[in-house]
């Protein structure tokens, strides 16, 4: 792999605007606590005065990342959100994720677009099933990590039993930022190794406000008085084998995927968010490049260039609009300019462009290498997709998961069938599902794949809520699906057609959306037996990527 020469970068002004961008997700297992930090950490980034609060009840706020009805009802995050805000000269980007395993694919293509990713650990659990797997889609993408160990505040685990865990599961070699002090109702604040200060908390109604802090030393009377002689001697000793046993922070490790700072606090009392917040934009990488047909293409290169990972119809349900996620790779964006779609060859005009706060968003008419860019209106946009205004350019960065499940869903009133149709095709081109269609099969409806069955019920309750379309499921006997191809085209084949093969008892032949043959089974036993049956064919368990 080659990097861009750089043989037109951008002028320094531009240059300087890329490299104060800091563009990241927060990933976590379902209720670690990832969508209250958000909210903490946009509370200190100064974004909104008062935080919300991610439980149910009516009386409290909702969270400004939880903008969709079913997000506010349930209490989690089922869609990922974009907020930008400047804290301490730094322009911030803060993607905020789905933890719900149904959601992963949503989350992964999110991934995609970022350059650092803060991991929230319920302290009282250590690492879960969906974090892991995050966790190594980062990996896999190069995408540095930051670990922010929440819920200190609840009765927890001990912490370098926590750091033991993570060394052991994340193979990476820890480098604890803070340190807590006590957890539960004993948890005053947090050790800052870094700067060798206590940070003494308060707390504040609900967490609502900024949390008071004092700073002193750890042998500080301030911090004797707030301690037990117990806990006070047992940080000491801590701090003191910390020192011995784990090694320096090391940036270079850091972004290199090496190492991984951990951060020690309670989001919803806010103790150390600000301290992590301020610590990670120091140390967090400025936008990395992508790779265009085995070339980097560097952020400062003046050509405009990015991909498509995200695409949300109806933010605002009033003007029926779909906004259409782009990251910035290189250059600068500018509003009305023209580029060219690569999927289709069109040439846009780029005009419509908005900064969103979640559901909030306003008018834009620059953006940066490093920014996530808000396309609303009508474009006719796929993810995926590469807007470059260099021909040369096309970024390969949205990956394909194979389906855990599948099902039809079906409109209950024939008179909806307009709004039935345009509900569904919208919904489609986001990506919240895969369709098949079953080959010589009655039904006109696509059979819907997904990673899981949460996935379904979004589609039916945005149906419904979005387009006023009542809609039912009807599950299939098929569980699993085999991609399959030829290993010698048969001759005179239409493509209408798909390649022979033996079917074992209860699968079909279908197409993807993407015109790929595959079979559907009804149980993962018969795989091996299709296998056996069809040497003359080549079979994948995943799509292309």
């Amino acid at each position: 792999m080659t990097t861009s020469a750089l043989t037109n970068p951008v002028p320094a002004a531009t240059a300087k605007e890329i490299a104060r961008r800091r563009t990241f997700a927060i990933i976590s297992h379902p209720d670690a606590g990832k969508t209250t930090l958000t909210e903490k950490l946009l509370l200190y980034g100064g974004a909104i005065g008062l935080a919300g609060s991610v439980t149910s009840k009516k009386e409290q706020r909702s969270t400004s990342s939880d903008w969709m009805a079913m997000e506010k009802e349930r209490g989690i995050s089922v869609s990922s959100t974009v907020l930008q805000f400047e804290y301490n000269g730094h322009c911030v980007n803060l993607l905020d994720t789905p933890g719900h395993h149904d959601f992963s694919e949503d989350t992964y293509r999110v991934l995609s677009a970022v350059d650092a990713a803060v991991m929230v650990i319920d302290a009282g659990k250590g690492i879960e099933a969906q974090t892991l797997k995050l966790f190594e889609v980062c990996r896999r993408r190069g995408v540095p990590i930051f670990v922010f160990i929440n819920k200190m505040d609840r009765p927890s685990r001990p912490p370098l039993e926590l750091m033991d865990e993570l060394e052991d599961v994340l193979k990476l070699a820890p480098a604890p930022v803070n340190w807590p002090l006590g957890d539960g109702p004993r948890f005053k604040g947090v050790f800052d190794r870094q700067k060798g200060e206590v940070n003494l908390f308060e707390r504040t109604s609900h967490g609502a406000f900024k949390a008071p802090l004092e700073v002193a030393g750890i042998e500080d009377d301030k911090v004797r008085e707030a301690l037990s002689d117990e806990l006070h001697e047992t940080v000491v000793q801590e701090v003191e084998m910390l020192d011995e046993l784990t090694e320096p922070l090391d940036l270079e490790r850091v972004l290199a995927g090496e190492q991984m700072p951990i951060y020690f606090g309670s989001a919803m009392n806010n103790f150390g968010v600000q301290n992590m917040l301020e610590s990670f934009l120091e140390m967090a990488p400025p936008p990395a490049g992508r790779v265009s047909n085995e070339e980097m293409i560097a952020p400062n290169t003046d050509s405009f260039s990015g991909f498509v990972f995200k695409i949300q119809a109806n933010m605002n349900p009033r003007h029926r609009d779909r906004a259409v996620f782009v990251r910035i790779v290189s250059g600068i964006f500018e509003r009305d300019m023209q580029v060219v779609d690569q999927r289709t060859g069109k040439k846009v005009r780029l005009a419509s462009a908005q900064k969103l706060f979640g559901q909030d968003r306003e008018t834009l008419d620059t953006a940066y290498a490093g920014d996530i860019l808000a396309l609303v209106g009508n474009y006719d946009f796929l993810i995926g997709d590469t807007l470059t205004s260099d021909p040369k350019v096309t970024y390969n960065e949205m990956p394909r998961f194979t389906p855990e499940c599948f099902t039809y869903i079906l409109n209950n009133d024939t008179s909806n069938i307009k709004r039935y149709r345009a509900g569904m095709e919208q919904l489609m081109k986001e990506g919240v599902a895969q369709a098949y269609q079953v080959h010589n099969s009655a039904q006109a409806v696509p059979l819907l794949g997904a990673v899981g069955p949460l996935q379904f019920e979004v589609l039916q309750a945005r149906l419904l809520s979005e387009y006023q379309v009542e809609t039912r499921q009807e599950p299939p006997s098929w569980t699993v699906v085999q991609w399959f191809e030829e290993k010698e085209p048969q001759k005179g084949r239409s493509d209408r057609d798909p390649p022979q093969v033996l079917l074992p008892s209860g699968s079909v032949v279908a197409r993807d959306q993407d015109g790929q043959w595959v079979v559907l089974l009804p149980a993962k036993y018969l795989v091996k037996s299709l296998h056996e049956r069809n040497e003359h064919l080549v079979f994948r368990d995943h799509a292309y990527a």
